[in-house]
C-alpha cells in the first residue's frame, strides 16, 4: 500500500532526510580523520636513529606504516625501534653507512622482504663539518658528500624497482635552508645541500611516469644533534644559538616534530600534485635579508 504525505509531512519527511545525509557525511569524514595515513605503506628511512629521521620514524609508525630505520649509530638506533614497538607499531634497524651501496643496496632488499614490498624512502642522513674551504680535508669533503648527497643516489637506484611495483611511491628528501643561502665555514654542507634540491628535481622528472613522486624539505634552524654539534664548535654554544634564533622572526628553534609532520604530507596522497619541489619550514628565518627579534614572542611560550 502506498504511502501518502501531505504538504507538512512531506517537508517532514524530507527535513529528517537531510539530516541523516548530514550525519552519514559527517560520520564517513570522522572516519577519514581516524584512518592512519600509511596504513600498509613500508617506509625505509635513512638517518633514523636521532632527530629528523627519528622523529619520522616515530610517526610514520605511529600512522600505521611498516617502518625501516637506516643508521650508523647501531645502539641509538635498535632504541628508537624499541620504542616504536613499546607504542605498538612495527619496526626494523639495520646499521647502514649511507654513503656505501652495497650496505644501502643490502638493507632495502631486506625491508623489501620483511614488508612485503616498499612504497616511501625518506633521505633523512646528514652530517655537517666547519670549517673553511681552504683548510678542507678532501677526506672530509667525500664523506660529507657521500652521506648527504650520494647517498640519494644510492636510495633511489636500490628501492626504484620495488616503488615502480605499488601503485604511488614516494621520495622525500631532508635538505635545508642552506641550499637557497650561504653559510660561514661549512662550504660542503652548503654545496650539498644546494645539490639536493637539484637532484630532487632531476628525480621528480625521471619518475613521474612510475607514478613515483619526489619532493624536499628544507629546516631552518632545528634542534637536533648535528645542530648541537655545529653550535660545539663555538665559544659559547648557547649563546651562539641565541644569536642565530635572533635572527629569526618567530624567534623559536624548529624541533625535529614540526620537520616529521612535513615528511608525513609528502609521503601520502595528502601533498597529491606536488613533486620536484622544496619546502621551507624555518619559522621565517629566510623571510628577509635582516632581522632582529628583540620581544618575546607568542611562539617561544609553547
Amino acid at each position: 500500500m502506498a504511502m501518502r504525505l501531505g504538504r507538512h509531512g512531506f517537508r517532514t519527511f524530507h527535513r529528517a532526510l537531510t539530516i541523516a545525509k548530514g550525519l552519514l557525511t559527517i560520520g564517513s569524514y570522522n572516519d577519514a580523520m581516524n584512518r592512519s595515513r600509511l596504513t600498509n605503506q613500508v617506509a625505509w628511512i635513512s638517518g633514523a636513529a636521532s632527530g629528523i629521521g627519528q622523529a619520522t620514524a616515530e610517526l610514520f609508525a605511529a600512522e600505521g606504516a611498516r617502518v625501516a630505520l637506516a643508521d650508523i649509530q647501531a645502539d641509538r638506533g635498535q632504541a628508537v625501534v624499541e620504542k616504536i614497538h613499546d607504542s605498538g607499531g612495527q619496526a626494523i634497524f639495520h646499521q647502514v653507512d649511507v654513503a656505501n651501496g652495497d650496505q644501502v643496496a643490502r638493507s632495502i632488499a631486506e625491508t623489501a622482504r620483511r614488508f612485503g614490498g616498499l612504497q616511501i624512502i625518506v633521505n633523512s642522513a646528514g652530517v655537517v663539518h666547519v670549517g673553511p674551504l681552504h683548510d678542507y680535508p678532501e677526506e672530509d669533503w667525500d664523506t660529507l658528500m657521500g652521506v648527504n648527497l650520494k647517498s640519494i643516489y644510492y636510495s633511489l637506484k636500490y628501492g626504484l624497482a620495488h616503488l615502480r611495483r605499488s601503485e604511488r611511491g614516494y621520495i622525500v628528501n631532508i635538505g635545508s635552508v642552506s641550499g637557497f643561502i650561504g653559510q660561514a665555514n661549512t662550504p660542503a654542507y652548503t654545496t650539498s645541500k644546494h645539490a639536493v634540491i637539484g637532484l630532487t628535481r632531476s628525480i621528480a622528472l625521471d619518475y613521474a611516469a612510475d607514478g613515483i613522486r619526489c619532493n624536499n624539505i628544507c629546516p631552518g634552524i632545528t634542534d637536533t644533534p648535528m645542530l648541537r654539534y655545529h653550535l660545539s664548535q663555538a665559544a659559547d654554544p648557547e649563546e651562539a644559538l641565541a644569536n642565530r634564533l635572533r635572527r629569526v622572526p618567530m624567534g623559536i628553534a624548529l624541533q625535529p616534530a614540526d620537520i616529521a609532520k612535513a615528511a608525513l604530507y609528502f609521503a601520502c596522497e595528502d601533498s597529491a600534485g606536488h613533486t620536484g619541489s622544496s619546502l621551507v619550514i624555518d619559522a621565517g628565518y629566510t623571510a628577509a635579508a635582516e632581522w632582529e627579534t628583540t620581544t618575546k614572542t607568542k611562539f617561544m611560550e609553547d
